[in-house]
């Protein structure tokens, strides 16, 4: 079974951070204490959050380790079965560290797979199944609740660092792609109302988040299923929405934005010499997974790759700065030689700024599993070579057009060789960086400076101050 580079994969999120202090027998000073591994999109990554605020604010503690931890959450993935089996090995690793384990998250929507490998888990449960999580914890480590330690902070309890935060609008997707299970494991599109995602928004930038990464299956179906209500005075829809983000003064990226026509109504929000421009930061990441129209319409996906090129010249021409990025699948059952010639000739054409790619894999209850002419291992891993080969020279072109100009960049990390920051080009863990190796002392994660760009790479990027 192959598997790709981490960080171009859709089904890894970004590492949790955790407080440093170390528990001891699942205690902290008398409140139990509770672990939480997990894996999947940034999607799963806010199920996490969620539940450990819930957690945090009924006096549990927060472990970073297997054996602080009076029990341990796994929040699998089960998008690709590569992914399957790192949940599995996640769990393992979870029961021989520690012994207690509760399973939750899109690979809980098939317990018997689970409890097959792992007959010793002490509950499964599907996604966004967060009272079901609890009640399991209650079960596993009762809470002993303390007026003095049940605080908490009003963004809750984060595993990103505090200067960015995840934003997810919607839960399920309404697509039908043969590829993907998701819509089976998180049900139909169902939109949050635009006012409380407002508000979130409001508590996150007011406790000190900079930059607002808003994430669903479908982001521009936001408010689709609620037909666009006004409730509160916000509108649910994603231009709407978009443009009540960009008021409040932190970046706003746009994820998982699927190219239909309205979207052209979100470009005039970033484009900085429009009327509105400059709410959104200039950047859409859209999931275009291929070119050539047979293998979309095998895919069950829209059959448009000639338009969607007349909508990136649109987009480019009402907002020169902006960064497009996507993943796409090689390897698809009954892609031949010149389906993928396409593919390659299309990303020539389309100069995409950022660009992932995974091989296809079987993924149990998908319906592409049944599709005739599988394509070989070894011929999905030379095209995968080729296809990555095109993207890196087109990624280190564009990067190497950048040297000599002064960008915004967000400061990620600071140590002692320097200061890793990104720009508005750059999505955190899954895009580049821009480094910084002298006179960065002063700076902050989370502050936002002006950079000359000294020398690109093939990905990242290197500067210094002013």
């Amino acid at each position: 079974m192959s598997q790709n580079p981490p960080l171009l994969r859709p089904d890894l999120a970004p590492r949790p951070i955790f407080d440093s202090a170390r528990e001891k027998g699942g205690r902290r000073d008398g409140q139990p204490t509770i672990g939480m591994v997990s894996l999947g999109c940034p999607k799963a990554l806010v199920d996490s959050e969620r539940i450990l605020t819930r957690l945090r604010a009924e006096g549990y503690a927060i472990s970073p380790d297997y054996k602080g931890a009076g029990a341990v959450i796994v929040n699998t993935c089960g998008f690709l079965d590569s992914a399957k089996a790192e949940s599995l090995q996640a769990i393992g690793e979870a029961l021989s560290e520690n012994g207690k384990v509760i399973v939750t998250g899109c690979l809980g929507a098939e317990p018997e797979y689970i409890t097959g490998a792992h007959p010793s888990v002490l509950a499964v449960t599907g996604p966004q199944q967060y009272e079901q999580v609890l009640d399991a914890v209650h079960s596993a480590v009762p809470p002993s609740p303390d007026p003095f330690v049940d605080l908490l902070p009003a963004s809750g309890v984060k595993l990103t660092p505090r200067h960015y935060s995840y934003l997810k609008i919607s839960e399920g997707c309404n697509h039908a792609c043969k590829f993907c299970i998701i819509p089976d494991m998180r049900g139909r599109l169902v939109s949050r109302p635009a006012h409380a995602v407002i508000r979130e928004a409001e508590k996150l930038v007011e406790a000190g988040v900079r930059e607002l990464l808003v994430i669903s299956q479908d982001t521009s179906a936001y408010g689709l299923d609620r037909k666009f209500v006004t409730e509160r005075g916000h509108r649910a829809h994603i231009t709407d929405l978009a443009r009540d983000l960009g008021s409040l003064g932190a970046w706003v990226r746009l994820h998982y934005v699927y190219p239909y026509p309205h979207v052209r109504d979100l470009i005039p929000l970033m484009a900085a010499h429009s009327e509105s421009g400059g709410l959104v930061l200039p950047y859409l990441d859209i999931p275009f997974q291929h070119a050539h129209p047979d293998t979309l319409k095998r895919m069950a996906r829209p059959a448009a790759a000639a338009k969607t090129l007349d909508e990136i010249a649109a987009w480019r021409a009402a907002c020169p700065d902006i960064t497009l990025r996507s993943t796409f699948i090689v390897g698809y059952p009954g892609e031949t030689e010149a389906e993928f010639q396409t593919l390659l000739d299309w990303l020539d054409e389309a100069q995409l700024d950022r660009v992932g790619c995974f091989q296809y894999e079987n993924v149990k209850g998908a319906r592409a599993n049944d599709l005739p002419d599988h394509v070989p291992d070894p011929v999905k891993q030379e095209r995968w070579d080729r296809f990555m080969e095109k993207a890196q020279a087109i990624s280190e072109a564009k990067l190497a057009a950048k040297v000599g100009r002064r960008i915004e960049v967000i400061v990620d990390a600071v140590d002692a060789d320097g200061a890793t920051c990104r720009t508005k080009a750059d999505a955190p863990e899954i895009d580049g960086n821009l480094f910084i190796d002298e006179g960065f002392e002063a700076l902050s994660p989370g502050d936002i400076v002006t950079v000359t760009v000294d020398e690109a790479g093939e990905y990242d990027l290197w500067g210094r101050l002013g």
